[in-house]
C-alpha cells in the first residue's frame, strides 16, 4: 500500500523535459490536454478506465500509446505498463469516454480493449489502529496472531515501538468496527486512526447545539451532501467528523451548511482544535503524563516507606521510636509500611495487575506478569509477616513493604522515560507534519480571471481547485501549479534539495515548501490526504511499521522469555531455600534481618524482575523509526525495515544509464552533413519527419531544430506523408517529396542505402565519445549525421568511485549499443558493462551476481528497469522516474542524486549497526544480570542485587535502547560527500 501511496504523489516524468539542476518531487499533474483553465474549473468529476493493450514490445511502444491517448481533450493523466501490457486513464467524461480512447489506442496500431472493473470482487481495505495497553514484544505477537487468525483479514503488522497495528482486511468479511471489537476482546484498547478509504476527513467544532435531535439533523444535513462518505457525532465534545471525497466537497461547505442549518441560524462551526495527525501526539503526551503522575504519587508514598526501613533503623531515637511494639510483636514502623506500601500496590500498581490478568486471559505471559508476580510475592510475604507478628509473642520476622513499593515506583519512573524517550523516535513525521501552514490567503476571481477579493483562512479549509496566494517567505498552502507570477521555491524539506527552485507560470508547487521572493497565484489540485506532504507521511509512517526481518529474532525469544523467568525464578528460590534448610551454605552469610527463606525470595523476585523482555522488543523498531525519518528528512525514502537491512548488505549495484547515470535528455551535439545543403533547410526536413515519432532522440532532434526557427514558440513543421516508425531502428516519411529516413546504420543497411566511408568513420567517432550516431538518408543518399549525447550526470564518476571504496561494485547495464555504453562506463569508472539488454535480460543478470553471492541494489529510473528493481535485493528508483519504477522500488531517492546511493547504503550501514548495538544491550544485560540477581556472586563476595535495585536496572535497560537508537538522529553522510560539490549542467 505504502508503495503506491508514493507513487500516486509522484508525476510521471515527461519524457526528458527540461534540463536543468532542478529536482523531480512528488507532485500533480497539470491541466488535461485540451482543456482551459476556466474549463478546468467548470469540469465535472473526473473518472478512471483500465485498458489491456496488446502489441507494446518496448518503452518506445508505451510512449506511442502514452501520446495517441494524451492528445484527446479531457485527458487529465495516462500512464502505459509495458511489462503488463495495460494503460491506465484518468479523465474527465464530459469531454472523453471510454470508446474514444479506445479508438485511439487502436489508432496508434496496437489492440486495445476495457479492463472491467473487479475491484469489488478482490477489494482489499487497509486500516490503523492504535492499540492501548502493549507493553513488550509478548503483547505485539499474541495480538498479530489473534487478528491474523480472523476471517477477512489478510495481513497484519503490530508495531510495539509506534503501539499501531496495520490490518489488510476485506471489509465484506469484515468491517474497522469488528476489528477493534476483536482487539479489545483480546485485552487491548483500539482506538481508530485511519480507514484507508480514498477519502479525507475533518474534525469540526459546533457551538449552540444542545440536544441529541439537533446534532442528528446536522448529521443528515451533512449526510446529504454529494462526496460526503461518513458522517460521525459526539454531543459531549460537541463535534462532528465527516469523511469526504476532496474531488467533490470540502470543509468550507459543510460549515456553510452547519452554519444555516435550523431556523435561528444558533449552530456556528469551526474547524476542531486538534488538527490531523494530532491523536498519536495527544495520545503520547496524556500517556507520559499518566506516567509523570503515577510516579509522583508512587514517590509521595515510598519515599516515607523507605525512610522507615532503611534509613531511620539507623538513628537511635527514631529507630526506638519504629521499634515501639503495637500488639504482641507488631511495631509502629511495620504498620507505617503495611500502610503506606498498599495503595502503591493495588492503587498506583493497578495497571500491571490489569495487565497482567488480561495477558493471562489470552493465554501468554509479558512483562506485567513478571512485576505483578515479583510485587505480590514481596507485599504478601510482608503481610503474612505482619500479621504473624500481632498474633504471636515471640515471633520476629522482616517485611519487605519497601521491595514491592520501590520496585513499582522504579517501574513507572523507567516506563515515563521510556514513552518520553519513544516520542522522540517519531519527531521526523510530526515535522513534516508541521511543515502545513496554518493559514492561507484565498482568491476570488471573476470570469476574465482578475482578483475580486482575498480572505485568509485556515489552511485545511482549502478545497480543491481553490485559488491560492502565496506572497514571500510564506510557505505554499496546497500542492497545486502556479496561474500566475513568478518566483523561486525552497524544496529542502520535500525533496532534500538545498538550491531553490524556480517557478513560472504551469509549474507545479508541493503544499509545505517555501516561497523565496516572487508572489504566486496558485491553483489547488490535490489537498488534505490526497497531497504529496500527507502520502510522504503515510509512506515514512507504513515504513516505520515494517518489521525487519532480523526482529523476528527478538520475537521468538519473547514467546518463551516471560515463562522462562518464572521458571528461573522459581528455581532461584527453591534452590537457595533448599540450600539453607539442608545447611548448603555457612548460616553467616544469612544477614541478621531475615532468615534463609527471606534471603531466598529476595533472589527469587530479582531474577523475576531485572529479566527484561521490553528492551529487545525495543532493539529494532525504535532503530528503523529514527533510521526512516533521518533517510525522509535527506530526501531518502526507505519503504522499512526489510529494505534497511537488505542495504547494508549490499556489495555490487547495477546501474541502468539512461537517466540514472546520464541526465535522462539527449541533446543534439553536432551536425556533419555529406551533401551542399543549407543547415536550415535539412532540419525542416529532419523535424517534419521526427516530430510524428515519441521516441526520446527524436525529442531532442526536434527541440535542436526549433533553434533555426526561434520565432516561433511551436513551429509549424512541414506536411509528412505517409508516416513510419519502425520500431528499435528510425522512421520513414515523405517531406516536400522527398523520402527522408532517420535512424541507425541498420536501418540504411535494411533500406539498401549505401553508408559512405565519411559517415562510417563519423559514427565511430562519435560512439568513442559516449555519443548515439544517426544518419540521415534523403531520397536514397545519406545526406547528414548527426552526433546526439546524453551527458553523464555531474558527479558520477565521485560516486563511483566513492562506492569503490566502500567495497560495493558498481555495475552497468543498459539497452544501449555496445559503444556509448562502454564509452561512458569508461568514462565514470564502471568495469563490468553489460549493453543491449532489454528488462528481462537486466533481471537476469540481477540473478545472476545473486547466485554469484552477491547483494545487488539495482538502481534505475524507467518502466523497463522494473522487473529488475524487483529481483534486486534492494530496488532504488530515482525520484524522477516513472510511477512503475517507483513503486516497484524499496527505497526512493527523491532528489534524483546519484550521491543519495551511497547515503542510502550508509545510513542503513548505520541503523542496522545500532540495532545490533542495542542487541548487545538487551542480551548482555540479561545474560549479566540475571545470574547477579540470582546471587551468582553471592558465595565469593557477599554481592547480592536487592529487588528495587534490579527493579530500576530492568527500567533502566529499555531507555538506554531507546536512547541509543536516539542517537541515530544525529547521523552526518559520509564526509566524501560533503566534500562532492554537484554543479549543474548547461546545454548551449
Amino acid at each position: 500500500m505504502a508503495t503506491k501511496l508514493l507513487a500516486l504523489a509522484c508525476i510521471r516524468k515527461e519524457s526528458y523535459g527540461d534540463l536543468s539542476p532542478r529536482p523531480h518531487y512528488p507532485s500533480m499533474p497539470k491541466y488535461p490536454k485540451g482543456i482551459t483553465a476556466q474549463e478546468t474549473s467548470l469540469q465535472g468529476s473526473e473518472a478512471k478506465a483500465m485498458f489491456s493493450v496488446m502489441g507494446m514490445t518496448c518503452s518506445a511502444c508505451a510512449g506511442s500509446v502514452e501520446k495517441a491517448v494524451k492528445r484527446l481533450p479531457g485527458i487529465k493523466e495516462a500512464v502505459v505498463d509495458v511489462l503488463n501490457n495495460k494503460a491506465q486513464v484518468m479523465f474527465y467524461p464530459s469531454f472523453v469516454n471510454e470508446e474514444s480512447i479506445l479508438e485511439a489506442i487502436e489508432d496508434a496500431g496496437f489492440q486495445a480493449a476495457l479492463i472491467q472493473d473487479e475491484t469489488d470482487d478482490k477489494f482489499v481495505r487497509v486500516c490503523r489502529i492504535r492499540i492501548n495497553g502493549m507493553t513488550c514484544t509478548s503483547c505485539s505477537s499474541t495480538l498479530e496472531n489473534a487478528l491474523q487468525a480472523v476471517p477477512g483479514v489478510q495481513k497484519v503488522q503490530v508495531a510495539l515501538a509506534t503501539e499501531e497495528a496495520q490490518i489488510h482486511h476485506d471489509p465484506k468479511i469484515i468491517t474497522y468496527n469488528q476489528l477493534m471489537q476483536k482487539i479489545e476482546e483480546t485485552g487491548f484498547g483500539a482506538v481508530l486512526v485511519s480507514t484507508g478509504e480514498d477519502m479525507s476527513k475533518i474534525n469540526l467544532r459546533i457551538n449552540g447545539v444542545r440536544t441529541v435531535n439537533s446534532m442528528r439533523m446536522l448529521e443528515n444535513s451533512l449526510q446529504a451532501l454529494p462526496g460526503v462518505q461518513a458522517v460521525q457525532t459526539s454531543l459531549e465534545l460537541k463535534k462532528i467528523a465527516v469523511s469526504y471525497k476532496p474531488d467533490m466537497t470540502g470543509p468550507r461547505n459543510f460549515i456553510k451548511v452547519i452554519d444555516s442549518t435550523g431556523s435561528s441560524r444558533r449552530f456556528k462551526a469551526t474547524i476542531y482544535p486538534e488538527g490531523e495527525g494530532a491523536g498519536r501526539e495527544s495520545h503520547r503526551k496524556e500517556e507520559i503524563k499518566q506516567y509523570f503522575r503515577s510516579f509522583l504519587w508512587s514517590l509521595i508514598f515510598t519515599t516515607p516507606v523507605f525512610l522507615t526501613s532503611m534509613v531511620f533503623m539507623y538513628i537511635p531515637g527514631i529507630k526506638h521510636g519504629l521499634d515501639t511494639k503495637v500488639v504482641n510483636m507488631l511495631t509502629i514502623g511495620e504498620v507505617i509500611r503495611w500502610v503506606l506500601s498498599t495503595p502503591v500496590q493495588f492503587i498506583i500498581g493497578r495497571r500491571f495487575y490489569t495487565g497482567s490478568y488480561k495477558a493471562l486471559r489470552r493465554g501468554s505471559a509479558n512483562m506485567d506478569v513478571l512485576i505483578a508476580l515479583g510485587t505480590n510475592a514481596a507485599y504478601f510475604y510482608s503481610v503474612y509477616t505482619v500479621i504473624r507478628a500481632a498474633s504471636s509473642p515471640d515471633f520476629e520476622g522482616t517485611d519487605f513493604f519497601e521491595t514491592s513499593a520501590m520496585l513499582i515506583s522504579f517501574i513507572l519512573l523507567g516506563k515515563y522515560l521510556e514513552v518520553l524517550a519513544k516520542g522522540k523516535t517519531s519527531e521526523a513525521i510530526a515535522k513534516l507534519m508541521n511543515l502545513a501552514p496554518e493559514t492561507a490567503i484565498l482568491l476570488s476571481l471573476d470570469e476574465e480571471g482578475n482578483v475580486i477579493s482575498e480572505e485568509e483562512i485556515d489552511s485545511r479549509l482549502i478545497q480543491k481547485n481553490d485559488i491560492i496566494k502565496i506572497i514571500p517567505g510564506a510557505k505554499v498552502a496546497s500542492d497545486g501549479f502556479v496561474l500566475w507570477g513568478q518566483s523561486h521555491i525552497n524544496e529542502s524539506m520535500i525533496t532534500g534539495e538545498a538550491r531553490p527552485v524556480a517557478k513560472r507560470k504551469g509549474d507545479t508547487v508541493i503544499g509545505g515548501t517555501v516561497n523565496e521572493n516572487g508572489v504566486l497565484h496558485i491553483k489547488a489540485t490535490k489537498v488534505g490526504s490526497e497531497s504529496a506532504l500527507a502520502q510522504i507521511v503515510r509512506l515514512v509512517e507504513s515504513a516505520q511499521m515494517a518489521k525487519a526481518p532480523v526482529q523476528k529474532f527478538a520475537d521468538r525469544i519473547s514467546k518463551y522469555f516471560v515463562p522462562l523467568v518464572i521458571m528461573l525464578s522459581f528455581s532461584t528460590w527453591l534452590a537457595w531455600f533448599l540450600a539453607g534448610k539442608l545447611h548448603g551454605y555457612p548460616e553467616s552469610w544469612i544477614p541478621s534481618s531475615m532468615d534463609s527463606f527471606e534471603l531466598a525470595l529476595q533472589f527469587g523476585i530479582s531474577v523475576m524482575v531485572i529479566a527484561c523482555p521490553c528492551a529487545l522488543g525495543l532493539a529494532t523498531p525504535t532503530a528503523v523509526m529514527v533510521g526512516t525519518g533521518v533517510g525522509a528528512s535527506l530526501g531518502v525514502l526507505i519503504k522499512g525495515g526489510q529494505a534497511l537491512e537488505g542495504a547494508h548488505k549490499v556489495n555490487c549495484i547495477v546501474f541502468d544509464k539512461t537517466g540514472t547515470l546520464t541526465v535522462g535528455k539527449p541533446v543534439v551535439v553536432n551536425t556533419r552533413l555529406l551533401k551542399n545543403m543549407v543547415l536550415h533547410e535539412f532540419y525542416e526536413l529532419v523535424a517534419a519527419t521526427e516530430v510524428n515519432s515519441e521516441h526520446p532522440l527524436a525529442k531532442a532532434i526536434i527541440e535542436y531544430a526549433k533553434k533555426f526557427r526561434e520565432d516561433e514558440e511551436n513551429p509549424a513543421w512541414p506536411e509528412a506523408r505517409d508516416f513510419v516508425s519502425i520500431t528499435g531502428h528510425g522512421v520513414k516519411a515523405i517531406v516536400r517529396n522527398k523520402e527522408v529516413i532517420v535512424g541507425n546504420k541498420s536501418l540504411m543497411l535494411e533500406k539498401n542505402i549505401v553508408i559512405p566511408v565519411d559517415a562510417q568513420d563519423m559514427l565511430t567517432e562519435t560512439e568513442s565519445m559516449a555519443q548515439t550516431g544517426i544518419l540521415v538518408s534523403i531520397d536514397g543518399e545519406v545526406t547528414g549525421v548527426l552526433a546526439i549525447s546524453d551527458p553523464v550526470k555531474p558527479g558520477a564518476q565521485e560516486v563511483i568511485s566513492i562506492l569503490k571504496s566502500m567495497n560495493v561494485r558498481s555495475i552497468m547495464v543498459t539497452g544501449d549499443n555496445w559503444g556509448t555504453a562502454s564509452s561512458i562506463a569508461s568514462q565514470i569508472g564502471i568495469e563490468t558493462v553489460v549493453a543491449e539488454a532489454k528488462p528481462e535480460q537486466k533481471a537476469e543478470k540481477v540473478k545472476e551476481l545473486q547466485a554469484e553471492g552477491y547483494a545487488v541494489a539495482m538502481v534505475g529510473d524507467g518502466i523497463n528497469d522494473s522487473p529488475a528493481l524487483v529481483a534486486a535485493d534492494v530496488g532504488m528508483a530515482i525520484g524522477a522516474g516513472t510511477d512503475i519504477a517507483i513503486e516497484a522500488a524499496d527505497i526512493v531517492l527523491m532528489k534524483s542524486n546519484l550521491e543519495d546511493v551511497i547515503t542510502a547504503i550508509h545510513l542503513s550501514r548505520k541503523t542496522f549497526s545500532r540495532i545490533r548495538l542495542n542487541y548487545i544491550w538487551a542480551l548482555g544485560y540479561n545474560i549479566l544480570g540475571i545470574p547477579i540477581a540470582a546471587g551468582a556472586l553471592f558465595p565469593s563476595t557477599g554481592f547480592r542485587l536487592p529487588p528495587w535495585i534490579a527493579g530500576a536496572a530492568m527500567a533502566a535497560s529499555s531507555v538506554s535502547v531507546v536512547c541509543c537508537s536516539l542517537l541515530l538522529k544525529n547521523y552526518e553522510r559520509p564526509k566524501k560527500l560533503e566534500n562532492l560539490e554537484i554543479g549543474g549542467i548547461q546545454i548551449e
